[in-house]
């Protein structure tokens, strides 16, 4: 920032995936735009956190297939992947006592040039089909792609428009409030901005936090939202696990590397080594994903820094397991580890609308809200032992306007994973995609705010759905026919 004080139509705090998509929408329709980035680089969890894959699922157009397309311009910045081995498809199941029963300690996906960005729009299984290996070689399909270039991509998508200031490396500390609403804040820098619209685009709702929205963390209990699968007792313990994303690359002498003197090759933290997700980058690398690498319970136990710390030593453990029992392994050498641990839950904002586990089991089809501006179909998905497993949803669900609309604030709109979420709800809306689509809505709205001279909660949601439309969002289950068509122009 050069000035000391900078005015705008609209501030987004946080670059992550929510943070690009309300940035870009709002740039393309005319306002003018600063986006705010604790990072070096764009991307929040897909890039820092390592987790660079965009998972099979519905409702990933507008934006995200931008995106992608400019990502396919660059030599193996991205792939469309399929599916080649997963553990789950033998009569064995994985434990460290029955290795011989498998041939993978996981799920693998490999890159298929046969398959196209379409392909990756669905992972619902419907009523009256059967998830087995059929359904998922045929259905299961995701995006991967480097994390530096998908954050310069972003970073030169919103440049273009000619209305977006990116600023990174610096992160909200203070902001002011005046009769209800966001006047400005002052980052890390010392700089001071100004806007007439924010964006709360950060995982843990930072921005809402300082503005004393009512904030809830951890299980909810069944009285709050009368969900079936809640605990009779809500509690803060209970939440989604913690991953450290680490990358291997191919090496031209196999072996197994030796570990680190004060690291066990026993697995200390829980009662055998977790699987992984092994995707295969379009280089030839491999992104490892332990499947978790710490439970949530442990990290909110712990400081960042303590809480990484340990990963590192999981990682080099989970590492020397591989490469001992599963001799693949061994054509490979640890490369990196992400700087910065993927967290998959943490505060949620309380909001207009709070989605629960009633809009995940009824579906589209059933659903009331006539506000919805993105839809999902990822299942209520909880990391690490005791939390339920995942559960595949027969259908998409809808996620409403008001869902991004907190308490208590005026001009501000949420668009990350912490926004009105139920936390069972939460372990199922939080890809990076849907978030993507949150913030293309957020970003719209504001632009329709912008030229109606309208609060955001007036915004008529009629004209913001006919407006995702015209971006290309899709809404509707089964997608329309010039969505189809649109996504066929790779």
């Amino acid at each position: 920032m050069t000035e000391s004080r900078s005015t705008y139509d609209l501030a987004v705090i946080g670059g992550g995936s929510g943070g690009i998509g309300a940035a870009l929408a709002a740039a393309r329709g005319g306002l003018s735009v600063v986006l705010v980035e604790q990072d070096a680089m764009l991307g929040g969890t897909s890039t820092a956190a390592g987790v660079s894959c965009w998972e099979p699922g519905v409702g990933g157009t507008g934006i995200p297939f931008d995106i992608y397309k400019r990502l396919k311009t660059i030599p193996d910045a991205v792939g469309i992947y399929s599916f080649n081995r997963h553990f789950g498809w033998q009569d064995g199941w994985y434990w460290s006592h029955a290795l011989d029963k498998v041939n993978f300690p996981g799920g693998e996906t490999v890159i298929d040039p046969a398959r196209r960005y379409a392909d990756t729009l669905h992972r619902h299984v419907p009523s009256g089909e059967i998830l087995n290996e059929a359904f998922q070689r045929e259905f299961w399909h995701g995006v991967i792609f480097e994390p530096q270039a998908f954050s310069d991509v972003a970073v030169q998508m919103l440049r273009e428009t000619g209305n977006c200031e990116v600023c990174t490396s610096t992160r909200l500390v203070d902001v002011s409030i005046k009769g209800g609403q966001i006047a400005s804040a002052v980052l890390a820098d010392g700089s001071e901005i100004a806007a007439d619209f924010w964006v709360d685009a950060t995982g843990d709702g930072f921005l809402c936090t300082a503005c004393g929205c009512e904030i809830l963390s951890g299980k909810d209990p069944k009285s709050l939202f009368d969900e079936p699968g809640a605990p009779e007792q809500g509690h803060e313990r209970g939440v989604n696990g913690v991953t450290l994303i680490f990358r291997a690359t191919l090496c031209p002498e196999p072996g197994v590397a030796s570990l680190p003197a004060d690291i066990p090759a026993e697995c200390w933290w829980t009662n055998a080594f977790p699987p992984v997700k092994c995707d295969h980058f379009p280089n030839g690398d491999l992104m490892i994903n332990m499947l978790p690498t710490m439970s949530g319970d442990e990290y909110l136990g712990m400081t960042a820094g303590n809480a990484y710390a340990e990963c590192v030593r999981r990682v080099h453990a989970q590492w020397h397991f591989l490469q001992t029992h599963f001799p693949e392994f061994r054509n490979y050498r640890l490369q990196s580890m992400s700087p910065a641990l993927g967290v998959r839950e943490s505060r949620r904002v309380v909001c207009d609308t709070m989605l629960t586990e009633h809009d995940i089991r009824v579906g589209l089809s059933d659903q009331v809200h006539a506000d919805i501006i993105a839809i999902a179909d990822h299942p209520c998905d909880r990391h690490g032992p005791g939390n339920g497993g995942c559960k595949e949803l027969s259908q998409p669900y809808g996620i409403p306007y008001r869902c991004l609309l907190p308490k208590g604030v005026d001009n501000l709109l949420v668009a990350s994973r912490c926004a009105g979420f139920s936390s069972i709800t939460a372990s199922s809306c939080r890809l990076s995609r849907t978030m993507m689509q949150l913030g293309q809505a957020a970003g719209t709205a504001t632009v329709l705010a912008g030229k109606m001279q309208t609060a955001l909660r007036d915004v008529p949601t009629v004209n913001l759905r006919a407006a995702l439309r015209d971006q290309h969002v899709q809404l509707d289950w089964p997608p329309l026919e010039n969505i189809m068509e649109y996504l066929h122009d790779e």
